[in-house]
């Protein structure tokens, strides 16, 4: 077969090739032919094929991310923001910190060990290319019902890929959730976080400048696993009825992987790298087109130099492949030799592929032809864009009109006791520990709170015990009864939960999964979901720093519900001031911050109960938010608390169960004048937190509560082996642990 070069490109603008089969639409090829004057060669038509997938050029949600950055809050905290491989943020002590949440979806169905761990290792470099080391990971996970044969399936590899590659690294999982919902089958949603430390001053940028430096691929040979696979894979639906285009998973080597973390911070710390990438989605692709577009030149590229495992892989896999663990440096001359010394000291591959030009191409050569002559910037940045047709779904009215407050409720108190009994054991409200446990949270020695405490925090200066926090947060349920709302309510979730810690939220990342972006409808909920984002983060105060977009989110015509997952993250002083969720010691005095209103569209208890999803989702205030969470950090840090949990899906019951297991101690609570019991229980209004505080705290927490304008109602007590709701009924500790925590295992072990 003769290659496909430039020039023979130039010669033959009638050759036939196979733009439909890559994914690419009939308008897009021919406006790679516009922009090159001629038609593209094989290998080019490759790059752009992958870059202008989905996944990797945001064509079809770009027009409504920009409200990210238009909308973006005053922050003086914003070090590096969207456009880059991570945000950062200023956190004090001369300390950066860099986190994102990305996705993994359809890899993870398809192959679920591989899948989820290769997702943890593409964001762990991701943190790592900003010049930072990766410290912790966190997994906010969706699968299908809990007892669906697939999901026994897919959900135990899942988790051992995320546990095995996270693991190996020595790196915390610390936070995350899952989240049972048919919607997911066939679907999962399998979205890594990380968060990364350095100085302000080891910030380092994706870019390729300086005419004569050299571009060095190092890391792991380039195989034929993941050709074409994120960046095409997560474009396109599953449809079980027609064949369908699956590329090869990824498959990771969380010890390659470890080297290359380990060499890449010796190479920073002694300032030898000018620019720098890490190749996930779309591989040596995105890598070199997206370096030279954000330098100040061109780049000349070798492909033949490439370090191979297979040596029959043709230049345009070469160029599709996702192998994991590589990297790509843009390196002085001066500091080429140390460079290679550093790699070949942590037994990491590293080879000279190409330089830096003073032109404005990306040109790439195979064997000295020229297969690659193109603008890089047209590679890595001027994909196409598209204005998708969005319009309210005809079904939303009825969906919010059967309101669940409508729904038979407990008539007395047995039947109370019996609702709380299975809600606790519902698969969504049960114990993770079977999941979580096969995470390694401690090691490293620095994580003050992991699952199931309300947010995960990390201490990251050992001195002065400066500390993060992160929560990630998403209610699919909420957001399909109203995408804006409740993508707020997972922005306010996150935030309190990072709050409650003491913890000050800071910044936020998201991860938005949706479905086809070709339907109207979900078009509809992801534009509402992200202009509630955006004008969410503006009220609190918190910009979006970076994240990502999972669109095609469905198997044939069936899609997922919208799911705008959230991470926030917060900064505290002091780790030793943080707030736990278990109520520790009795005597404790309990106390429900924020207005209960009889709120149970999107309900757990409207799940659990009744399978019933309907009516509108909880009003949010941010303002009461932002007032919620000043009173929870003032509180931890003058230590006027000794406990304090979010209240969320499942309402007051679900938190104080929740804490009553973690301490190993009962509560008696006493329902308020102006409630009833079930919607004391069972309420998921929006903007509450239960707080256990010492008795000779409680004049100083309630004064600042009512000089705030925070309501603040003394519920009950710490107090006994049971949960006492009195007049109503009464449940033991014992009984409850095992309710709690036999059904993960009993429907997946």
């Amino acid at each position: 077969m003769t290659l496909d070069t430039v020039k023979h490109a130039g010669e033959t603008p009638d050759t036939e090739l196979p733009w439909a089969e890559l994914g690419l639409k009939q308008d897009e090829y021919a406006r790679i032919r516009e922009i090159l004057g001629r038609r593209p060669t094989g290998a080019e038509l490759a790059m752009y094929s992958v870059m202008w997938s989905e996944h990797c050029s945001y064509k079809s949600s770009k027009v409504h991310l920009k409200q990210f950055g238009e909308k973006a809050p005053a922050n003086d905290a914003m070090l590096v923001g969207i456009g880059e491989n991570a945000g950062v943020v200023d956190v004090g002590q001369g300390y950066a910190v860099t986190f994102k949440v990305e996705s993994h979806n359809h890899p993870s169905y398809i192959e679920p060990y591989q899948g989820a761990a290769t997702g943890v290792g593409g964001i762990v470099r991701d943190i790592l290319a900003m010049g930072a080391r990766p410290v912790a990971v966190v997994d906010p996970l969706r699968f299908g019902a809990a007892d669906h044969p697939d999901t026994k399936r897919v959900l135990p590899g899942v988790v051992a890929g995320i546990g095995g590659y996270g693991n190996c690294l020595g790196l915390p999982n610390i936070g995350g959730e899952v989240v049972f919902d048919a919607c997911y089958q066939g679907n999962p949603l399998v979205n890594a976080g990380c968060i990364g430390v350095m100085k302000h001053e080891d910030i380092h940028l994706a870019k390729a400048s300086g005419p004569g430096n050299k571009v060095i691929l190092y890391g792991a040979r380039t195989g034929g696993d993941g050709i074409g696979g994120v960046s095409v894979l997560a474009s396109e639906t599953f449809d079980d009825s027609k064949p369908t285009k699956r590329p090869a998973v990824q498959v990771g080597d969380p010890f390659q992987e470890k080297l290359l973390i380990e060499c890449t911070l010796e190479i920073f710390a002694e300032k030898l790298v000018a620019g720098i990438q890490d190749l996930g989605g779309a591989g040596l692709s995105c890598a070199t087109s997206e370096l030279a577009s954000a330098g100040t030149g061109g780049m000349r590229v070798e492909l033949d130099t490439v370090p191979l495992r297979d040596a029959t892989l043709s230049p345009e896999e070469i160029l599709m492949s996702e192998s994991q663990e590589r990297m790509c440096a843009i390196v002085e001359p001066r500091h080429v030799e140390r460079f290679l010394e550093i790699c070949e000291k942590w037994d990491v591959i590293a080879t000279v592929i190409g330089e830096v030009t003073d032109g404005e191409r990306l040109e790439i050569f195979w064997h000295g032809e020229q297969i690659v002559d193109v603008p890089p910037g047209t590679v890595a940045h001027e994909g196409p864009t598209y204005h998708r047709p969005y319009e309210r779904p005809s079904w939303q009215d009825a969906l919010q009109a059967d309101d669940a407050g409508a729904l038979p409720r407990p008539a007395g108190g047995d039947e109370l006791k019996d609702q709380v009994l299975r809600l606790v054991s519902s698969p969504n409200q049960a114990s993770k520990a079977w999941i979580t446990d096969q995470y390694d949270r401690f090691v490293q020695g620095n994580t003050v709170l992991a699952q199931p405490e309300d947010s995960g925090m990390i201490r990251i200066d050992e001195d002065t015990d400066l500390g993060v926090a992160i929560a990630t947060d998403g209610n699919g349920r909420y957001a399909k009864l109203d995408p804006y709302t409740g993508a707020q309510l997972a922005l306010a979730e996150a935030y309190r939960n990072v709050a409650a810690s003491g913890a000050r939220p800071l910044a936020v990342s998201d991860c938005l999964n949706f479905g086809s972006p070709e339907d109207p409808a979900v078009m509809w909920q992801f534009a509402e979901a992200t202009r509630g984002l955006a004008d969410g983060c503006l009220a609190l105060g918190t910009p979006v720093t970076g994240g990502n977009v999972s669109l095609y989110n469905q198997t044939g015509e069936t899609a997922i519900h919208p799911t705008p997952v959230v991470a926030v993250l917060g900064v505290i002083d002091d780790v030793n001031r943080r707030t736990p969720i278990a109520f520790a010691e009795q005597g404790q005095l309990l106390y429900l911050l924020g207005d209960t209103r009889e709120e149970f569209g999107g309900s757990a208890w409207s799940e659990v109960v009744h399978g019933h999803l309907g009516g509108l989702p909880p009003k949010v205030d941010l303002d009461r938010e932002r007032l919620l969470g000043e009173i929870l950090i003032s509180a931890s840090r003058d230590g006027m608390v000794d406990a304090a949990h979010d209240l969320s899906d499942g309402g007051l019951v679900q938190a104080v169960v929740e804490s009553c297991l973690r301490g190993g101690n009962g509560a008696r609570l006493v329902v308020p004048d102006g409630l009833d019991a079930f919607t004391f229980l069972f309420s998921e209004s929006a903007g509450r937190a239960v707080v256990a505080v010492p008795r000779s705290e409680e004049l100083r927490f309630t004064d600042m509560c009512g000089a705030r304008g925070l309501p603040a109602v003394r519920i009950g007590v710490v107090d006994g082996e049971e949960i006492d709701v009195q007049g109503e009924f009464t449940l033991g500790l014992a009984e409850l642990r095992a309710a709690h925590e036999a059904t993960i295992p009993g429907l997946l072990a």
